[in-house]
Parts: C-alpha cells; sequence; structure tokens
C-alpha cells in the first residue's frame, strides 16, 4: 500500500519494489488518507476475530459449549477460514493495541465513533481480566500464601516483545492481589515487574512450592510438556491455560485439574 497521489513518487516506488514484483505487482498506490486507514482497518478486523472468539468464549463457558468445536466449526466455512480464530487470554504486542487505539483515536476526532473497535478494546482487556480474575478467586482468602508458576511473558511465542502482553497486565494483577509468582520465559524479560517476580531459567523450576501452574505463551516448549512431573511438583496439581494448548481428557489422565478458555473445567 503507498499513499501518495504523486506520479513521480509512484514511479520510485515502482521501481524500489521492482526486484520483488518480478511476477506480478502487488502494489496499491492510494490517496495519504486511505492508505492510513487501510493498515490500521486491516488490523483492527484480524483483532475483531479474536476480540469476537474470546467474547464466544465466555458464552460457551455459560452455555455448556466448547469454544475449540465452535472454532472448527465456524472455520469449516470458507468465507469466515481459520485464521485467528483461537480464544485466549487476548492480544498484545505492539501493532494490534496501537493500531485499535489509533482507529478509535481517529473516530473520535472526526466525530464519528468506531463503537466496534471500541468493543474490540474493551473485550481484549475484559478477557485478561477476566481470566486472573478467575484465578485469583480460585485462591481467595489464601492469596498470601499462594505462590504462582507463569510459561510465558511475551505477548507471543518466537518473541521477547512484551508490550501490552496479557501475561505482564495479569501478573501485575496477581502481585496486587498478595500472591507471589515464579515466572519463566525463553526470551522474554520481565519489564517493570522485575523485583516483584521471582525469575527462573527453567521452566519446570517454577513448579516447586506453587499452587497453580498459569500459561500464557503458546511457546513450542510448552506445547508437549511432562504433565507427570508437572503433577509430581505442583503443591496441587492445577493448571490453568490461557492459549488452550491441551486436550483436557489427556490432562486428566494425570490426575490435574485443568482450567482453559471456553471449555469445561476437567
Amino acid at each position: 500500500i503507498i499513499g501518495t497521489t504523486n506520479p513521480d513518487v509512484m514511479e520510485i516506488m515502482k521501481q524500489l519494489y521492482a526486484p520483488f514484483m518480478r511476477k506480478s505487482s502487488r502494489i496499491l498506490y492510494m490517496d495519504p488518507a486511505s492508505a492510513e486507514l487501510t493498515k490500521y482497518a486491516a488490523n483492527v478486523m484480524l483483532a475483531t476475530r479474536i476480540s469476537f472468539m474470546n467474547e464466544l468464549s465466555g458464552l460457551c463457558e455459560k452455555f455448556g459449549a466448547d469454544i475449540e468445536k465452535v472454532r472448527g466449526g465456524i472455520g469449516s466455512d470458507g468465507r469466515i477460514g481459520n485464521s485467528f480464530l483461537f480464544a485466549g487470554v487476548g492480544y498484545g504486542g505492539s501493532c494490534f493495541p496501537k493500531d485499535v487505539s489509533a482507529l478509535i483515536h481517529i473516530g473520535q476526532s472526526n466525530d464519528y465513533p468506531m463503537t466496534i473497535a471500541q468493543s474490540v478494546q474493551r473485550i481484549n482487556y475484559g478477557q485478561q481480566d477476566r481470566f486472573s480474575d478467575k484465578i485469583i478467586q480460585y485462591f481467595h482468602g489464601r492469596e498470601k500464601q499462594t505462590q504462582l508458576g507463569v510459561w510465558g511473558l511475551a505477548f507471543k511465542a518466537r518473541t521477547d516483545d512484551i508490550r501490552e502482553s496479557p501475561a505482564i497486565r495479569c501478573v501485575r494483577r496477581f502481585v496486587e492481589a498478595g500472591i507471589k509468582v515464579v515466572a519463566y520465559d525463553p526470551q522474554a524479560a520481565g519489564g517493570d515487574l522485575q523485583g516483584t517476580i521471582r525469575r527462573v531459567a527453567n521452566g519446570y523450576d517454577v513448579l516447586a512450592g506453587s499452587d497453580a501452574l498459569v500459561i500464557f505463551t503458546d511457546w513450542q516448549e510448552f506445547r508437549t510438556p511432562d504433565f507427570e512431573e508437572i503433577a509430581a511438583k505442583l503443591s496441587k496439581p492445577v493448571i490453568f491455560d490461557g492459549r488452550n494448548l491441551y486436550d483436557p481428557k489427556f490432562v486428566r489422565r494425570f490426575g490435574i485439574e485443568y482450567h482453559s478458555i471456553g471449555r469445561p473445567v476437567s
């Protein structure tokens, strides 16, 4: 997307990108205002899919449905597709939160409220708070005697980026409630949480002395863990999975109480 109405600029950009466009041109020229809105609208559209699935996951928990089965069903419709339909603890990073906020701001500046974008933002923060509230409520009355082991601080796998990470927001709420937190992430640092939580160098080191394992990031090493070791090392074998990484029936075989997003507790 090139935002310009200047023919000279168009020609310069055409020559600049020519080595990458040998088979066909993928450049779209448009006025700067349209280019700006295109960029924001693309990310807000994707964020909308995530927030819709997250809101639907809450209804699934009330209605007795399974969000993973619902996702498979609606994703099989070619008009919808499978991308960005995974329910979880919310989106983060440097793009989606910023671009949702930007579109909301542009709407406000032009006296045209972007109500869908506002709802997407509200649902995203609400999903993070709903997940952390569930955990805090689980240990109600015992917060100061509770320790949580946390897997993942980055907003997604394969990055050290913690900007707008749901993990950071939730862990901060745990600490404010008086809960101790031991965290592991293979790449991400703890940001302003440094000094308020304990970091360890191995994922299984968060388990000893912890009353539950909380998963925020879908790192590959978290996808096939040693459930026997988890069950043996936790003070009580409980997992709160913010990314729906596991099959509830399989986890239950190890005597682990398993809480996920939009699925029955097992």
